[in-house]
């Protein structure tokens, strides 16, 4: 018995399901990114000031110490929202890398953000609590998060499970059916759909 042709997804297809696949994982990086944010707050605050209505936290004469741990248990939780969430179907098998490789990617991106202030201090000679905030936690925030979810994607997390739909465009034009009695039976295309639906499901 002849299986029903099943049409291979076309260009636009797969630009819609690539773009779909982007929304949500932006949406999940700057969740977790969020929260990130957040943990670091809350530690450096805790370390520096103590509980509120203390005043004076373990800390309080150390305030780098104190934001290097709150900056490294950010980059910790940053770490483990992407990996398990946000790129859950991208995470490496090594750990390890995976995890040298999102400090670096982190590093850099906030390297970004000080050469946007740099610029801003000692190139354009603005040194206002604002032009210092507009630089840096604006422009800088900016770039470096692009940079961070466009580094994550391409170097950090590299998993497979988007490739049929991540393969260069130029790949995407629809092939020909094949002939009748040479197509794939049913449970493989059924089996085909289903991986397809897994692999955006992100």
């Amino acid at each position: 018995m002849t299986s029903p042709d099943v049409r291979r997804p076309g260009l636009l297809d797969r630009l819609r399901d690539t773009l779909e696949v982007l929304v949500r994982e932006a949406a999940k990086f700057g969740t977790v990114g969020l929260v990130a944010f957040v943990v670091d707050l809350t530690v450096y605050n805790l370390l520096v000031f103590g509980v509120p209505g203390d005043g004076v936290g373990a800390w309080y004469d150390v305030p780098l110490r104190a934001k290097a741990a709150s900056v490294a248990a950010g980059t910790v939780v940053a770490w483990l929202g992407n990996r398990y969430w946000t790129f859950r179907r991208r995470r490496r098998a090594q750990r390890t890398r995976e995890f040298a490789l999102f400090v670096m990617f982190n590093a850099l991106g906030l390297g970004i953000a000080l050469a946007c202030l740099g610029v801003s201090r000692y190139l354009l000679g603005l040194d206002s609590q604002l032009a210092d905030n507009v630089s840096a936690n604006g422009v800088g925030l900016v770039l470096g998060t692009l940079f961070r979810f466009w580094a994550y994607r391409r170097f950090v997390f590299r998993g497979d499970a988007l490739a049929d739909i991540e393969v260069p465009l130029l790949h995407h034009r629809d092939r020909e059916e094949p002939p009748a009695g040479h197509g794939r039976s049913g449970t493989d295309d059924a089996s085909a759909r289903s991986q397809r639906a897994g692999a955006i499901d992100t």
